[in-house]
């Protein structure tokens, strides 16, 4: 945890997703090098790090105070929703939450 008693974004990541940036680190941040160790092209590699940055930033946001609108925001980040239903569900969820007694 923070000095401030939140959760640190690295231990929201699954144990893939750490593996992956450690990975980086000592490949000195070649995506080139990345590609060839994951056996994959490299805008694959590309891909997934522009989410996996994209998903730091979400879970280091401290402006985002709702865990349910950060986990949409992830799995956008992840790919497993597009912006239409990310838009919808939030919507929903801030229309329950001023619809709450």
């Amino acid at each position: 945890m923070d000095a401030d008693g939140s959760r640190k974004w690295i231990d929201a990541l699954p144990d893939e997703e750490q593996a992956f940036i450690k990975r980086f680190v000592l490949a000195s941040g070649s995506l080139k090098a990345m590609a060839a160790a994951y056996g994959v092209s490299y805008p694959t590699v590309r891909l997934r790090l522009d989410r996996l940055i994209e998903k730091i930033r979400i879970l280091d946001d401290h402006e985002i105070a709702s865990e349910f609108d950060r986990l949409l925001r992830v799995m956008h980040a992840d790919g497993k929703i597009d912006l239409a239903t990310l838009k919808t569900l939030s919507a929903a969820h801030r229309q329950d939450l001023e619809d709450a007694p």
